[in-house]
């Protein structure tokens, strides 16, 4: 599966070795509301490994004055030159599929990957090796989850594809249905009543399997919930005033939705009949840019927001009646942050600036990057992470597989290490007073 001509498969890394001062914080670049289209952006034939990038786009943060003014003291630290911290590219795939635009996990030990193609592929872990495929007619997988023996794969034709997993001998998906359904969106589109059909491309996707819902939010700024039993839409919410990017839902039922209008939105799912079946609860502003990507802390405690002017905006959970706090930013990458997942006490941010970021969070708040992972030549779109070598595994040892995915098309597996039991060791997230307690 690997490139045959390709003689180095090890990643190129480096460690930022000397902390930002007060004089570094200049505004070095224009800040815009609006990202850079991807096709403006000058991607570099893929390869399967890459030598060394300048150690400028690596190390060098670019700090805003936007940031200066409103956020607490850094809760970003660097690694130190001690810490034993070892990471590598154990797998590196590239196929005639386009750019990789989604990244899906299984608790088995699968991989699910969307791509300009009507492919999504399925790889095998630990080996590594791709053991069956989703072919439909329509191309371009840009978000897909998995729920249970479930998958869901939602297209650029705007509609969502469902498939069962079976496991009878050999690795099967039979497909199920298709969201929303043909003849449903014919009868409301006659009627002039269609409510089914995003006006635009699904950005995201979200399961509640608690309540058996699905979420998708769209770049038409809505938010639509659909009941996984009939298949219906149940509710539009109109979410923002600017397209969504990302979404995610908690286990408890409370839904994220991030957007280009530099917000974070919190909803909260009514039970009683004559209220809307979502309210909103509180709005989490980004400091003036747009919100691409959201991930949570496995408990829950942490909300991070990747914006596209490079920082990573995150919000504590307070221990009184559970409100959102603003906790800080964190610094690091030089252009748009366009993925996020978390794992253990692990942050994992992927970038327009081709690098992929893992942040260990210590117990006082702060986040150390302990592993710059490059090799990609193009921007990083999706990522996903999971402790050990296989989804699911418990082990203690430090180690977690990160996996990213490139508009350079290529398919990347990373092992990364870290020994510092301090900082692996789970441990609840500090209240969000205590950043402030030394003011």
């Amino acid at each position: 599966m690997d490139d045959p001509n390709s003689t180095d498969l090890t990643a190129s890394f480096a460690f930022r070795s000397t902390t930002t001062t007060p004089t570094q914080n200049i505004f070095l670049r224009s800040h815009s509301t609006k990202e850079t289209p991807f096709s403006n952006f000058v991607l570099s034939p893929p390869r399967l490994s890459c030598p060394t990038l300048s150690r400028s786009l690596q190390n060098s943060p670019i700090s805003s004055p936007l940031h200066r003014q409103f956020s607490p003291p850094s809760p970003t630290k660097l690694s130190d030159s001690d810490s034993q911290t070892t990471y590598h590219c154990a797998s590196s795939v590239l196929r005639n599929d386009g750019q990789i635009l989604s990244i899906a996990l299984s608790p088995n030990g699968l991989v699910y990957t969307g791509s300009d193609s009507n492919l999504v592929r399925v790889w095998k872990l630990p080996e590594f090796t791709e053991c069956g495929q989703l072919r439909t007619k329509a191309c371009r997988a840009v978000a897909l989850e998995v729920s249970n023996d479930t998958v869901y794969a939602a297209y650029g034709d705007g509609k969502i594809r469902v498939w069962r997993r079976t496991w009878d001998k050999v690795l099967k998906h039979v497909r199920l249905f298709t969201i929303p359904k043909t003849l449903g969106y014919v009868r409301s589109y006659i009627a002039g009543k269609d409510k089914t059909m995003h006006k635009g491309m699904i950005t995201s996707m979200a399961i509640n399997t608690a309540e058996d819902i699905l979420y998708t939010a769209s770049a038409d700024k809505t938010v639509k919930v659909w009941r996984i039993s009939d298949l219906k839409c149940i509710e539009t919410i109109k979410a923002h005033p600017e397209p969504i990017n990302a979404m995610m839902v908690a286990d408890d039922g409370v839904l994220y939705t991030a957007s280009d209008d530099a917000t974070v939105k919190v909803w909260r799912r009514n039970f009683c009949s004559h209220d809307q079946p979502h309210s909103l609860t509180v709005t989490l502003h980004a400091k003036y840019s747009p919100v691409k990507a959201l991930a949570l802390t496995p408990d829950a405690g942490i909300l991070y927001g990747g914006c596209t002017d490079g920082y990573i905006h995150f919000w504590l959970k307070g221990w009184f009646a559970g409100q959102l706090q603003y906790g800080g930013s964190i610094q690091g990458h030089t252009h748009a942050v366009m993925c996020l997942a978390t794992v253990a006490n692990y942050l994992v941010s992927g970038s327009a600036d081709s690098t992929c970021r893992v942040w260990a969070r210590e117990q006082d708040g702060a986040h150390t990057c302990v592993a710059v992972l490059v090799g990609h030549r193009g921007p990083i779109r999706c990522v996903a992470a999971f402790r050990g070598k296989v989804v699911d595994d418990n082990s203690e040892d430090g180690c977690c597989t990160i996996c990213t995915g490139s508009l350079d098309g290529v398919f990347k597996v990373w092992r990364v290490t870290h020994k510092n039991a301090n900082i692996h060791s789970s441990s609840s997230p500090p209240k969000y007073f205590e950043l402030y307690k030394e003011l």
